[in-house]
């Protein structure tokens, strides 16, 4: 057969053709987007009633979820007490006009086992009023792909979100004024936290927590968090924006966190944590955090303006070891800690490492006490401190010289404006050698000391 290229043009755009000409056919066939769901008027809710509407408002989830259609919210409010969410809820409303105010129960919205559950546009105001320990104003257990989208969450009587093995995304929402914690995480099957606006928290803003220690890899990403208390005190386990708790392969980046009681990132016993990208001021402990039974930490380009202390990996006691402290600023660190900490917890340091770590690349600036510290007594061991600029601290870097302390190398780092010493042994927080960067210093065979840049 013979085919030239006047015949494969020809036909191509005579197929072509015949493909708009169906297109067109089946888009005028198609039923409009807005008729593939239910409006929720249609079960005899009224936007802006006084009434309480919980049990129309339930008999519309009901049917929207049995057939598997989106169920349209309109502009207005709608009193509610609890709703129950099954497979493939899916609930709509125009961001900004469409509230639920909570009437009373245990939760606004509660899933058991649902999949595939979405809620978008909505603002769910949970007027204050108390709920039970360890519930949230949507409450979801053992659901995949649960959605929480462009919604805001205020007034919550005790969490916000409150989460157990969960998988899906919780993304663009705002919370306010929320009694305990915003989003609470409890054995993720692979959850994205991202981009919301989280301020005016009592317990802390976000908590990613397993029952026992193992993988999680949650990923929580470029949010907002603001204004968050140690409500209930403690010494460090509230007022926190952000808290992986046994949670391992967790990734916490590029959030702005500002003003908390606390810490901005406090990874305990979670291996394998990333903490990059994140913008940090005003926060009254240490700052980032990697501490007892972890290996694995990684803590690189943060920014830290205001901190007791600006990166703390500790606890080689508990098992604590592994880390990169890298390309990070920290400076005009506090002198001291809050109140509720350890009496004998030192403030004023940039940085604070233990064990199988290296410290490079970074800006330590404004420590009333320390830039660096390696070791705490015996817990020293591997720490390879090189490359960073360390100004106007009381002590340029401190190593640990105890009986069983192990090796840390100091080299090729610009130390300036250090009165008490470049480069000193310490017996935990005490200093007791003279500075060991100066010419005839007393050595120690575990401490290595070179090329560093001192100016006095």
């Amino acid at each position: 057969m013979d085919m030239n290229r006047r015949r494969l043009i020809g036909a191509s755009a005579a197929g072509a053709a015949g493909a708009l000409a169906m297109s067109s056919d089946a888009a005028r066939a198609a039923p409009p987007a807005s008729t593939l769901g239910r409006d929720v008027t249609q079960f005899g809710v009224r936007p802006g009633s006084p009434d309480d509407q919980t049990a129309k408002l339930q008999r519309a989830i009901d049917e929207a979820s049995r057939v598997q259609v989106p169920l349209a919210l309109p502009p207005g409010v709608y009193r509610t007490g609890m709703l129950r969410l099954s497979n493939g809820t899916q609930l709509v409303g125009i961001r900004g006009a469409t509230r639920l105010v909570f009437t009373g129960g245990a939760s606004m919205l509660q899933g058991e086992g649902a999949n595939s559950v979405g809620l978008t546009g909505i603002t769910l105001d949970g007027g204050r009023i108390p709920l039970p320990t360890r519930r949230g104003l949507v409450h979801c257990l053992g659901g995949r792909d649960v959605r929480i989208a462009d919604c805001e969450i205020t007034g919550s009587g005790g969490n916000g979100i409150w989460l157990e093995q969960v998988s899906g995304d919780i993304s663009n929402n705002i919370f306010t004024k929320i009694e305990t914690t915003a989003v609470v995480s409890f054995d993720a099957l692979g959850l994205i936290v991202s981009r919301n606006t989280i301020t005016d928290t009592n317990d802390n803003g976000i908590e990613i927590l397993r029952t026992s220690i193992g993988d999680d890899g949650t990923l929580v990403l470029d949010n907002r968090i603001e204004d968050i208390k140690a409500g209930p005190g403690g010494s460090g386990q509230y007022g926190n924006a952000i808290n992986a708790f046994r949670a391992g392969n967790v990734i916490v980046r590029g959030n702005r966190i500002r003003n908390c009681d606390y810490s901005a990132v406090r990874g305990n016993s979670a291996s394998n944590i990333h903490i990059t990208d994140n913008s940090v001021s005003n926060v009254r402990e240490v700052a980032l955090y990697s501490e007892f039974a972890f290996e694995g930490a990684v803590i690189a380009n943060n920014t830290v303006d205001g901190a007791a202390v600006g990166v703390s990996v500790c606890n080689f006691n508990e098992g604590g070891r592994i880390a990169v402290v890298q390309g990070n600023v920290i400076r005009n660190l506090l002198p001291k800690r809050p109140i509720g900490t350890a009496p004998d917890d030192d403030a004023g340091i940039g940085i604070y490492v233990e064990a199988d770590s290296t410290v490079t690349g970074n800006v330590v600036e404004n420590a009333p006490s320390f830039g660096i510290i390696a070791g705490w007594g015996k817990y020293l061991r591997d720490v390879a401190i090189t490359g960073n600029v360390i100004r106007k601290a009381f002590v340029g870097v401190g190593v640990s010289v105890m009986p069983g302390a192990g090796t840390a190398l100091v080299n090729n780092n610009m130390i300036s404006e250090t009165p008490r010493g470049a480069v000193v042994g310490l017996d935990h927080a005490r200093t007791i050698t003279t500075d060991l960067s100066a010419e005839g210093a007393q050595r120690y065979a575990q401490v290595v000391v070179g090329g560093n840049a001192v100016r006095r």
